[in-house]
Order: structure tokens, then C-alpha cells, then sequence
């Protein structure tokens, strides 16, 4: 990208930059120690997760406060108006992303002491190691402006999806075949909600990612495969 005649223009959005990749590090951070702490069902990582979404929310405030100061003096066009509304957008993805974090971090601190099947919290790691890699790719995406990684982030949303699905189900049926399992298997199913809702942010960011570079929306149907408000398990399945 081009420099601009006024170098500390350039050094405004090089700091919003630099920002983004810090909140895009710590949502990682967080999102993937909100797993382990699920598999693991330590109460002492899920409470660091919880802790760590302060930093988050700072991070936003100040890289919205500084890209409305950034159009307030410079008045922005074309490209950098995009950047600047972007950083805007994609610095709130990010932030939720750590909201959802940390609402995993909150259902394993309230099971930590409860024992279940393993095999069923695996299925929700399986679920976030997708969404861990989603959002890996698509802040890499982010900072080459990559629209063909982008694109590739949101077309891959409905893996998501399906395992959400299918995991519903199975959570659905351990309830109904022992009760004992209700407790466990509903934080688990808001757990795997929480996953499948950062899939959905990094989708928001790659859509972003595609408007930045090119000043369009994406076009077509955005990849949508969750049919749980469907779901239904028949007695004795």
C-alpha cells in the first residue's frame, strides 16, 4: 500500500493494524484455553480465561476510539476509509469471540467437579479445533488482505455446523437414556454454541476482509447449516 504524504497518517493505521493482530492473538489465546480447560476441567485455565476478556474489551475501546479520531482529523476516502471501518467491525468480532471464550470458561468453572464420558467432550473439542483454525486462517487472511483465504474461512462455516448438529443430537440422546446426564450434557450443549457462534464471527471477519480489499460484499448465501432449532430425538433412539 502506498504511503501517504503526511507520514503519521501512516503511522495511525499501522497502530490500528498492530492492534487487531494483538486482539486477533489474544481471542486465539483464549478460545483454545477455553477448550483445554473444557477437556481437562480445570477450573484454575477456565478462570484465567475469564480474566484474560478484560484485556479484549480495552483493546476494542481503544481501536474504536482511535479509528473515529483517525476519520475526525484525516477524513479519510476510498481504501483507508475502508480500513478504518473495518479495523472498527473487525475489532468487534474479536471482542464477542472473547466473550464467547469466556462463557466456555464460565460453564467449566460450574462442572469441574462432575465426571462424564469423555468421548462427548471431545466432540466439542473436535468442534473447536475448526473454529480455532478458522480463525487462525482468516487473521492471517486479514493481514496479507488475502480475499482467497477470506473466502475460503467463510465457505468452510458449515463443517461447523454439521458437527454442531450432529453433536446436539448425541447430547440429546445421552439425557434422554440417563438422567443423571442432563446437568453435564446441557452446559456441554451451550459450550458447543459457544463454538459454533465463533465460527460465525470469523465468517463476519472474512466477509469484512473481502469489503476491505475490494470495496464489495461478498456475494452469495453466506454457508449456514445449523438445523438444531429442528433437532429432534425420537424415544428409544
Amino acid at each position: 500500500m502506498a504511503g501517504h504524504i503526511v507520514s503519521s497518517y501512516d503511522t495511525d493505521l499501522e497502530n490500528l493494524r498492530r492492534s487487531i493482530a494483538e486482539m486477533g492473538g489474544v481471542a486465539e489465546k483464549m478460545t483454545g484455553e477455553a477448550t483445554e480447560a473444557l477437556v481437562r476441567r480445570d477450573a484454575a485455565l477456565a478462570q484465567a480465561v475469564i480474566a484474560a476478556d478484560k484485556r479484549l474489551d480495552t483493546l476494542q475501546r481503544e481501536i474504536e476510539e482511535r479509528a473515529v479520531l483517525l476519520i475526525a482529523r484525516r477524513q479519510p476516502l476510498a481504501i483507508d476509509l475502508r480500513e478504518t471501518i473495518s479495523a472498527i467491525r473487525v475489532s468487534g468480532d474479536l471482542e464477542r469471540i472473547g466473550d464467547l471464550a469466556k462463557n466456555v470458561a464460565k460453564r467449566v468453572v460450574a462442572i469441574s467437579d462432575q465426571s462424564a464420558a469423555q468421548k462427548i467432550v471431545l466432540g466439542v473439542r473436535h468442534m473447536s479445533d475448526l473454529a480455532e483454525a478458522q480463525l487462525k486462517d482468516v487473521l492471517d487472511a486479514y493481514a496479507s488482505r488475502d480475499t482467497a483465504a477470506a473466502q475460503d474461512v467463510w465457505a468452510r462455516d458449515d463443517e461447523i455446523d454439521a458437527l454442531y448438529n450432529s453433536l446436539f443430537r448425541e447430547l440429546l440422546t445421552y439425557m434422554m437414556e440417563d438422567p443423571r446426564n442432563i446437568s453435564f450434557c446441557t452446559h456441554l450443549l451451550f459450550c458447543a454454541k459457544n463454538v459454533e457462534r465463533i465460527g460465525d464471527h470469523t465468517t463476519n471477519i472474512a466477509e469484512t476482509i473481502y469489503y476491505l480489499a475490494t470495496g464489495e460484499a461478498l456475494a452469495g448465501d453466506r454457508p449456514k447449516n445449523d438445523a438444531s432449532n429442528y433437532a429432534t430425538v425420537a424415544p428409544g433412539a
